[in-house]
């Protein structure tokens, strides 16, 4: 059964570009308002300005996840705008490629804390508020990459988004909130690289499947966008 979604109200972090940008675009094809994030308001302004045709309300938020004070400032700049309904966890960032055992602690920690520790700020921020009023979705990106340990950083930091998405989903059982991890696919995207096997577009429609359909896919589940191509 498909949801109707008119009128409500989503963050989609890391959306001022790449998958961000083509969520943010499918959302509000469904009559979705958006809050664009960007690490600058004028990044997040380009994003706003392709969603003007969709005739849905918008807004730009801006700040880095590189810091726990970052992420709270990000929760607390969408909560002045709106209660938040739908939460998109997508910014993220690759650690460079290099040997695993060269990686240093640093590195680890960086990226843990822009992968890992900033989501879940974000997400213990807005999932309350969406058990207060019955009703809301959030979806954390993760990856399927596999066997890479020069990558081994990012790998790690997304089966930990994996575990919370889990455990977060027995938390809400019952709530009215679902929660889930979503794999993207091997896109070209800054991130994924121009040897990506699929444009960025391809994301969609498969990103918003957990959110415009009810009981498709339990929550808590680990989900792959490129598995509802063509739907």
């Amino acid at each position: 059964m498909m949801t109707d979604l008119k009128g409500k109200w989503a963050l989609v972090t890391g959306s001022s570009r790449g998958i961000g940008r083509q969520i943010a675009l499918g959302l509000a094809q469904r009559g979705v308002n958006i809050i664009v994030h960007g690490r600058t308001m004028a990044n997040a302004e380009a994003t706003r300005q392709l969603l003007a045709p969709k005739g849905v309300q918008t807004a730009c938020i801006c700040g880095s996840l590189d810091s726990d004070d970052g992420a709270r400032g990000i929760v607390e700049q969408a909560r002045a705008v709106a209660d938040i309904d739908i939460l998109y966890n997508n910014a993220a960032i690759q650690n460079e490629w290099k040997e695993v055992w060269d990686i240093a602690i640093d590195e680890w920690k960086a990226l843990f804390q822009i992968n890992f520790f900033s989501q879940v700020i974000i997400a213990n921020g807005l999932l309350p508020g969406m058990v207060k009023r019955g009703w809301g979705r959030a979806i954390i990106l993760t990856s399927g990459i596999p066997d890479i340990p020069q990558l081994s950083p990012y790998g790690a930091s997304k089966w930990a988004v994996n575990k919370y998405v889990f455990d977060m989903a027995a938390q809400l059982r019952g709530s009215g909130v679902t929660i889930h991890a979503l794999d993207p696919g091997w896109l070209r995207t800054d991130l994924g690289g121009p040897e990506g096997e699929h444009p960025v577009e391809a994301v969609l429609p498969g990103a918003l499947v957990p959110v415009i359909t009810d009981n498709v896919i339990p929550s808590g589940a680990v989900y792959r966008a490129q598995d509802y191509r063509g739907l």
